[in-house]
């Protein structure tokens, strides 16, 4: 099983593209779909792991109002992207708004995605767990 995995730190240049990390590039070959993410981050989603996002959603919209305005919030904020041939993605403007994105940009792999943050938004809200995650896997030794 492949999935996503890794860290790297990369910079919006001035037409708010970032560059995707080369190991994820071919994954993307056929673009992707960028989306908010509850964390304050962006996913950037394969087209397959989007149609499966999509169906959930729509499974979502038929519990109710609640549900039906998340799938619209969630259809409305997702943008299909293209990968260039050097690599670079843009992400719009209310996309890079949402996640607080305004120069620097840590790529990260989530496994069935890839997510891009604010390294100050990581910072508060991902470092905490992983002192958690440290401390508990010492609690198992």
């Amino acid at each position: 099983m492949g999935g996503f995995v890794g860290r790297y730190e990369h910079t919006l240049d001035s037409k708010g593209r970032v560059i995707l990390p080369a190991k994820f590039r071919a994954s993307f070959e056929h673009g992707g779909f960028l989306t908010e993410n509850r964390e304050g981050c962006l996913a950037l989603w394969t087209p397959g792991e989007f149609e499966r996002q999509k169906a959930a959603m729509l499974e979502r919209a038929t519990s109710g109002r609640t549900g039906r305005n998340r799938a619209r919030l969630w259809a409305a904020n997702s943008q299909d992207v293209e990968i260039d041939r050097q690599g670079r993605m843009a992400i719009p403007v209310h996309l890079r708004e949402f996640a607080s994105l305004e120069n620097d940009v840590l790529v990260a792999g989530a496994i069935d995605r890839v997510e891009l943050w604010s390294p100050t938004v990581w910072a508060d809200r991902v470092v905490p767990e992983e002192r958690w995650f440290l401390e508990d896997e010492d609690e198992d030794n």
